[in-house]
């Protein structure tokens, strides 16, 4: 399973949302300038992820983002959903012989199940702690 790049910054933009929104809304030109994404891509994301119900905004000089629930609450089923509609596997169409489209059809479920299963179960909440825990940033440096 291959993310589109649109899921890929969507989740980087979600993470530094959800990082540095805690003291109020956050600008997309900020979020677009930090991950190294086009502001007007961002944009594209953000709406799909406004229409999901996943992301709010506050328009004007002062305006942004920020997250419409807690973070622990909103799934990366959820986030790949809005911005791709689907990420199973699609079964590839074979002659069907019986067996090897039965066998690939169990294959395939059974693969789309544990994808359904992980991603259901990871939430923003646990990336962003996860990011908290791995990242060490320039501020947190200390030179003698």
């Amino acid at each position: 399973m291959i993310l589109s790049r649109k899921s890929r910054y969507g989740l980087r933009a979600l993470i530094d949302l959800g990082k540095n929104s805690e003291c109020g809304h956050v600008s997309l030109a900020s979020i677009a300038e930090r991950n190294h994404i086009s502001a007007q891509y961002l944009e594209q994301i953000f709406a799909a992820l406004r229409r999901a119900g996943i992301i709010r905004s506050v328009k004007g000089a002062q305006g942004g983002y920020f997250l419409a629930k807690d973070p622990s609450e909103i799934t990366v089923a959820e986030i790949l959903h809005a911005l791709d509609g689907a990420y199973h596997i699609e079964p590839e169409k074979l002659q069907d012989d019986g067996i090897s489209q039965t066998v690939q059809t169990c294959v395939i479920d059974r693969l789309n199940e544990a994808f359904d299963s992980i991603l259901e179960e990871e939430t923003l909440g646990g990336l962003i702690a996860h990011y908290r825990e791995h990242h060490v940033s320039a501020d947190d440096m200390y030179y003698i």
